[in-house]
């Protein structure tokens, strides 16, 4: 796939552009447009939740020189952690790992469970353990885009979302915003991917073990901290976040 000439050079001041070339495109291939077009610059994440085998699947098959992240909060599910040892064994790729500047530890004694508070501790919660992070990565690896296997159906919040965004000064693709649960569950099963053990016990998203729990896809983003908000931090309107990119 060439690169698309009809984009202006800065890719972050055409998204709308950006934004109806992709959706004439099958998720494969937005990858692969994606990593032509930004070449260099481009890296993509994965959380190794309940249905990451898809998208670390379509970018090892269509796009395997894509670096791919996993932000790790220090307070992942061991079940999490086994997983995304299994999954790049059975895939045959590694991820670049991107932890906290401070440990888990040290981050509770001097400021509490901030998961356990309000909106604004939760915040501080998520800019020490994710947003930092992957400020590095995007700021180490070079990166102004970032590839995301966010989906319309997984909440409200994402419901609306194009193609591409802008989210402060880095570009975000979502080769596989439209696709229904229906879909991906489709081809997890036809490409035969290992599935996140925590599935059969009822989790149907995934996080940390301390904001997560088991629940019905219909009151799907009341699992995540306590019903008060799904987002996991990182996700968000441009203007909550800070990102350096």
């Amino acid at each position: 796939m060439k690169t698309d000439t009809n984009l202006k050079q800065d890719p972050r001041e055409d998204v709308g552009s950006l934004n109806a070339r992709l959706q004439s495109l099958e998720a494969g291939e937005r990858i692969e447009f994606l990593a032509e077009q930004f070449s260099g610059r481009i890296l993509a994440t994965t959380s190794f939740g309940l249905q990451a085998a898809v998208m670390l699947k379509l970018l090892k098959d269509r796009a395997p020189g894509i670096p791919i992240v996993f932000i790790d909060t220090g307070y992942l599910f061991p079940e999490t952690y086994r997983y995304a040892a299994h999954l790049q064994e059975e895939l045959g790729f590694k991820v670049q790992i991107y932890s906290p500047a401070v440990t888990a530890a040290r981050q509770e004694a001097l400021y509490g469970k901030q998961w356990e508070g309000g909106p604004e501790e939760m915040t501080d919660y998520a800019r020490v353990h994710k947003i930092e992070p992957m400020n590095r990565a995007l700021q180490e690896l070079g990166a102004d885009v970032w590839i995301s296997g966010l989906r319309h159906s997984q909440s409200s919040a994402r419901s609306q979302r194009g193609f591409a965004e802008k989210q402060s000064r880095t570009l975000k693709g979502y080769p596989i915003i439209d696709w229904d649960d229906e879909k991906v569950e489709c081809f997890i099963r036809d490409h035969g991917l290992p599935r996140h053990p925590l599935v059969e016990a009822g989790y149907v998203t995934m996080g940390d073990w301390h904001s997560t729990r088991p629940g019905s896809k219909g009151s799907k983003e009341s699992t995540r901290f306590n019903g008060e908000k799904y987002e996991c931090g990182l996700h968000l309107d441009s203007r909550q976040q800070d990102f350096q990119i």
